[in-house]
This record gives C-alpha cells, structure tokens and sequence, in this order.
C-alpha cells in the first residue's frame, strides 16, 4: 500500500489526481493508494436533490462541488486533513458498511493515542466527541474501486462550516484536534502519523467475508 502526502492542492486537481488512481487501480497497474493532503478553500455535495444543507447557495463564500460520494454539504480547506483512499474492496469484503466503520475505527484509534476520547454516533457517519463532530466520512465506488474517504479537522479555524449544515445534521457542532487538545497541532504532523492506523484498520477489514450488490455508476 502506497501513501503519499501532497500538502494543499485544489479540489479540482485532487479530484482529477483520484480519478486517474481509480482507473489505474481498476486495471492492476498501481497497488491501493492512500492520498493525505489539504484544499484550498472549497464545499462539496453529494448526487443529492436535497441541497438544503447549503444554507444560502446564491451568497455562499467559497465554490460548490458536486461529487460522487454520498453525503450532504461539507467543508474542506486549510488546516482540515483529507484522506482519499483508493482501494480494491475486493481485497476487502466488498462491504461498504464495515468499510465505513473501519474508516472511522482508524480515526478513532489516532484521536485515542493523543488522548482523545472519541466515538460515534447511532445512525450517523463520522467521528465524534460528545455532540461535536471531528471528523467527516463520505465513499464513491466505481466497479469496487474505492474513493474519497474523510476529513479530519486539525487546526481551529472551523469558520468554513458557517454557511452549511454540515452533513445535513441541524443540531452538530464542529470542532479540531486542535480546539479539543489545546494545542497547537499541524495537518503535516497529523499526516506523518495516521498511517499505522489506517493500515491497522484495513487489515482487519480483510477479514470479512461478506459480499454486497456491486455499486458501480452506470
């Protein structure tokens, strides 16, 4: 499994970055590959008809994109680390439930080894501290190829989410590593460490043994 960290790119560009990974991973020439990285300024939406979780779209101060991972609005920008994991669920159970509890576990695991006391919530997807959200979770799948994956919040600056209701959950409040530790803290110093954790995870996600409908898009 490759990773690589390639500090603060566009939204756009790491998008594009994905898209060729998943058809080369698709076809055998790469093996999985797990990017870390930051965006400049940007909120995406899932395929949804549903955009009240945008509050105001006409007035919103940073772009909107659409994507094809599930989910309502989010944010990403500086000091918010993203992982996109582009991965054969093949290798993996093909079962995107346990898939997106085993995103989460490796969140929680690195949210514990600083302290943290991290869980989730019923129902919901992400990583949480009590009523507040940590981290965002949100998958796309193209022929059992992975990718997307999540957004942990680093660094304290969370005015991003003002404009949404991130996730499309009336009631959250966001909050960082950072703001919960007290610290200061940076999305590099986060990247060099939460490998170990995400390769933990998927090895126990290899032992599943079940299988789903494939979700290819048409």
């Amino acid at each position: 499994m490759d990773f690589h960290y390639l500090g603060r790119v566009s939204f756009a560009d790491g998008l594009a970055r994905q898209n060729e990974l998943v058809e080369q991973r698709r076809r055998g020439l790469i093996a999985d590959t797990i990017l870390l990285l930051e965006h400049e300024p940007v909120y995406t939406i899932g395929r949804t008809r549903d955009r009240s979780s945008l509050r105001d779209p006409d007035s919103l101060p940073f772009p909107v994109v659409e994507t094809n991972r599930g989910g309502q609005a989010t944010f990403h920008g500086p000091g918010q680390l993203v992982g996109y994991l582009i991965l054969d669920l093949n290798d993996y159970g093909r079962d995107l439930h346990r898939y997106l509890r085993q995103i989460e576990s490796a969140l929680i695991g690195y949210a514990t080894s600083l302290g943290l006391s991290t869980g989730r919530r019923e129902g919901l997807t992400g990583v949480w501290i009590g009523p507040r959200k940590l981290a965002s979770i949100g998958i796309g799948v193209r022929h059992w190829i992975a990718m997307h994956g999540f957004g942990l919040n680093v660094t304290r600056d969370l005015s991003g989410y003002e404009s949404i209701i991130p996730c499309g959950i009336s009631d959250v409040r966001m909050t960082s590593l950072a703001e919960e530790l007290d610290l200061g803290i940076s999305v590099a110093e986060v990247a060099a460490a939460i490998p170990e954790f995400i390769l933990e995870s998927l090895r126990a996600l290899r032992t599943t043994g079940s299988v789903l409908q494939d979700p290819s898009e048409p």
